[in-house]
């Protein structure tokens, strides 16, 4: 019986105390957070180059090298790249950020742009070398890989274009902006895109 009782005294007391506790922090008021557009731009603007979006894409680039006096050189290079596309962030201005009295923020982003494109050594090879058979005194072009592969980072460059890299890039930016404002206190957030 002796047991019983202490067990719920004991219940009694940790009762009180979490009672006590939670009065006590209810109490207290949590300081607000005044959102103005200078605090916003500088929020932001901590995050510099926002990458928002990586694709890898793989093309194949073929180089032909005509050869004095006569014959040719041949490339056939596989290429691997990563491109990084988001939204430079420091170019915000306090002016492209509006907060309006209800609470609710209007932001307006830079558009988004390819930041990186980095070739995967790795997985990038030459797949095929051809020199004329008919001219052996021909000696092979060590430059014609080097050549490919600034070949293939515009070809890259382009195929992520029109994968539409911009457009998932801005589409993410607007949503992890949206996300970083109503941490900050934001009510609602409208973002778009110039």
């Amino acid at each position: 019986l002796s047991w019983t009782v202490a067990a719920a005294v004991g219940r009694f007391v940790l009762a009180a105390v979490m009672a006590f506790a939670w009065w006590t922090l209810a109490r207290r008021t949590l300081p607000v957070r005044i959102l103005d557009a200078p605090a916003i731009v500088r929020e932001i603007q901590g995050l510099s180059e926002l990458v928002s979006v990586k694709y890898t894409v793989q093309k194949v680039v073929g180089l032909e090298e005509k050869k004095t006096p006569v014959g040719a050189e041949k490339l056939l290079l596989i290429v691997q790249a990563e491109v990084l596309a988001g939204v430079d962030l420091a170019a915000l201005s306090p002016g492209d950020v509006k907060v309006l009295p209800d609470g609710n923020i209007k932001i307006e982003l830079p558009p988004a742009r390819i930041f990186h494109i980095v070739i995967d050594d790795k997985e990038t090879k030459v797949w095929d070398r051809q020199i004329t058979w008919w001219t052996p005194w021909v000696s092979a072009d060590p430059d014609l890989e080097r050549q490919a592969r600034l070949a293939a980072n515009k070809s890259i460059e382009q195929a992520a274009l029109d994968m539409g890299i911009l457009d998932q890039a801005g589409r993410n930016a607007e949503t992890v902006i949206r996300n970083l404002l109503q941490t900050l206190g934001a009510k609602s957030v409208t973002v778009s895109r110039t």
